[in-house]
């Protein structure tokens, strides 16, 4: 990327690689502001491949599969990479077309993926048989020697957690929960809620400690009674004074008052967030 941005003015390609920096720091935890940053770099260096790239993760990252798709394509053509082929094909997924999504697995760029890629590939090409209502279909594209190794591999876990899901879209329980289980084995940067997934099979169901509406619910709370604290004497009869001043100006009120038709208020406009199409 660092290569790529040396064909920019030196200025502008520091403020391009600000950008880029953002939304990598960003892309997992703050996708919305992630793509915002890569907006802005696309602006500054729409004809930086790096910078195509990056701008179709982060609008793949918050369901803009059409804008993602056109992003992949431009960084496509200017590489002649095929390594964003799986990527590609599950925005089609997400934009509602899983066959075409299935047909690019059976295409030539295929082969050209390194093994990575080719899993990656095979992950989108079961998700598009489920999409399609090819629940086993998607069982059997999963089984492969990678899903077979017991080598542990960045996608291993992904992998396994795909083969889970297949097997408990299609009734078998048991099979799925051994899957999770080999899935959050394998998990060891949490990409995955292989073991959420595991509790809920086996029943358990997690309460947040944090959550107002749960804090306190079920816990009884002590009856502790409070000692009673002697006031200052001048407090106490400077109180007592002021609540018998207020009493005196509430029945002077209640004399000099009439009746006021009581207001009522109009129905607050609510605004609608328009959403973009996914």
């Amino acid at each position: 990327m660092r290569q790529e941005l040396m064909s920019l003015p030196k200025t502008l390609a520091e403020d391009v690689a600000k950008n880029l920096v953002m939304v990598a720091k960003l892309l997992d935890d703050e996708p919305e502001r992630a793509y915002q940053y890569s907006r802005v770099a696309l602006r500054l260096a729409s004809r930086v491949a790096a910078v195509r790239e990056a701008a179709g993760f982060a609008s793949y990252s918050v369901g803009k599969y059409a804008e993602a798709l056109a992003e992949f394509r431009a960084a496509r053509r200017m590489t002649g990479s095929s390594e964003l082929w799986p990527v590609m094909a599950d925005c089609e997924r997400g934009m509602g077309r899983p066959e075409r999504a299935l047909a690019m697995a059976g295409e030539p760029e295929v082969q050209k993926l390194d093994r990575a890629g080719q899993v990656e590939m095979r992950m989108v090409a079961a998700g598009a048989r489920r999409d399609m209502g090819q629940a086993e279909a998607a069982v059997v594209t999963l089984q492969s020697p990678e899903l077979a190794s017991n080598s542990i591999q960045p996608w291993t876990a992904r992998l396994r957690y795909a083969y889970a899901d297949a097997l408990l879209g299609v009734g078998r329980e048991d099979e799925a929960r051994e899957w999770f289980a080999k899935a959050l084995e394998a998990d060891q940067g949490g990409t995955t809620d292989a073991s959420d997934r595991l509790a809920e099979l086996d029943g358990v169901e997690f309460v947040d400690a944090l959550d107002p509406e749960q804090e306190g619910a079920d816990v009884p709370q002590p009856d502790v009674p409070q000692p009673d604290v002697p006031r200052p004497v001048e407090e106490a009869e400077g109180e007592d004074r002021g609540q018998e001043s207020g009493e005196e100006q509430a029945e002077d009120q209640d004399q000099d008052a009439e009746p006021v038709a009581e207001a009522t208020s109009g129905p607050r406009a609510e605004r609608d967030k328009d959403g973009d199409d996914s």
